[in-house]
């Protein structure tokens, strides 16, 4: 088995759903041990999420939805009731040997349980603790619950999202993958690198890291916050279109969208040379892309008809050939068919005991490291699937103090 470059990190993952259980995954894949704590019975809730689920060799639907499987690769499962004090005590016992502990409880929740980052610092003063959470740890909306789409939506992007409102069916949109969650994933992961960095390092003893969902979407409006903060103005919905040069947006051929950017002069030239009228270079409207940029209606009436004249796959050509960018819009069928994405193993299999053909298929990982490859990939864990083994090997329990739990329903 390879070794990833954080395989002497383990991780503690006392979250659910998706951006606690997301951060874990992307330290699962660099090699980090990570041990998912799920209650007893229930699990995780997005086990719940479905359909689809996997489907075992009967037909019948597992436990295991879709969304379960796409955030938990790589990981180990114990069951483990930490309502209960020997599930705390538990708990208090993996803290000592783990160098991560990240949660998403709702603000204040494990500090009843003595769970908490000033209860489990005496325990570990080396422990990073991550708490992921919608609003953050301070603020007056803290205490507040929330999901992906109300943080879409209080953060910005949805209004930054669509078509415009003097367009058809215009208005704010949500986009399809629960952004807030991956990104807000993203933060936390490569925050406790830096925090490990420090403390491995620098000397620096552990700390609590704060990341909240919300301050994680803002950031990353990035250029549109940015154009916000300078000029004052409000960013509208432009659809399709980009924020550089012009056109940059989706264009429909005789049988297929496409999406072109003509991202500099040159390639604009190039562009209008493909569509054989060479004389749009010169047109006063759109001879420089701030030009393009103001006009950026009147550009999408004149090449809109030009454009669908072609067939998808003849202009995707023409373009690659005159090294203008452009690509299709492709569907999750397409994307997964597409030769250069195979090439680059975006799809992998991991064995599955639950699967009718024993593998589950998953989205790899799209870091490629040349020293520390990430080549190793885990299904899932099966709810409480790697309990005992925790318990004994790593906390050396004996197999009658393992049953006592079990008899108890703490694990």
């Amino acid at each position: 088995m390879a070794k990833g470059p954080l395989s002497r990190v383990r991780v503690l993952d006392m979250s659910r759903i998706l951006a606690g259980p997301w951060a874990a995954q992307m330290l699962a894949d660099l090699g980090a041990e990570v041990i998912k704590i799920e209650r007893p019975g229930k699990g995780d809730d997005s086990r719940q999420f479905g359909p689809p689920f996997l489907k075992d060799a009967e037909g019948r639907n597992t436990r295991e939805s879709s969304f379960y499987i796409s955030t938990n690769r790589n990981k180990k499962s114990l069951s483990c009731d930490i309502s209960k004090p020997e599930g705390q005590a538990l708990i208090r016992a993996l803290v000592a040997k783990c160098d991560v502990l990240l949660e998403n409880y709702k603000v204040g929740d494990l500090k009843r349980y003595g769970l908490d980052y000033d209860s489990l610092k005496s325990v570990n003063p080396k422990l990073i603790y991550c708490s992921l959470t919608g609003f953050g740890q301070t603020g007056p909306y803290s205490p507040r619950p929330g999901y992906d789409s109300i943080f879409q939506a209080m953060g910005g992007l949805m209004s930054i999202t669509g078509l415009p409102d003097d367009v058809a069916g215009g208005g704010p949109m949500k986009t399809g993958p629960s952004l807030a969650d991956i990104l807000a994933g993203q933060y936390a992961a490569y925050a406790i690198q830096a925090a490990l960095y420090a403390r491995d390092m620098q000397g620096e003893p552990g700390q609590h890291i704060d990341v909240s969902l919300l301050d994680s979407l803002i950031a990353s409006t990035s250029h549109y916050a940015s154009q916000y903060l300078i000029s004052g103005e409000v960013p509208v919905r432009r659809g399709t279109e980009g924020n550089g040069g012009m056109p940059s947006r989706m264009f429909r051929c005789a049988d297929g969208d496409i999406m072109i950017v003509a991202g500099n002069n040159e390639q604009y030239a190039r562009f209008c040379d493909v569509l054989g009228h060479p004389e749009l270079t010169g047109d006063e409207r759109f001879a420089e892309i701030a030009l393009r940029v103001v006009n950026r209606r009147a550009l999408g009436e004149v090449f809109e008809p030009l454009i669908g004249q072609w067939r998808l796959h003849d202009l995707l050509a023409a373009l690659d050939e005159a090294g203008v960018p452009a690509g299709p819009i492709n569907t999750l069928e397409q994307v997964f068919a597409d030769p250069h994405v195979q090439s680059r193993n975006m799809c992998v299999e991991a064995s599955h005991s639950l699967s009718a053909d024993g593998k589950v298929k998953l989205v790899a990982n799209p870091v490629k490291f040349s020293g520390t490859p990430i080549v190793d990939y885990k299904a899932p864990p099966i709810q409480g699937e790697h309990t005992e083994q925790i318990l004994r090997e790593l906390l050396g329990m004996e197999d009658t103090a393992v049953q006592n739990l079990r008899s108890k329903g703490i694990v």
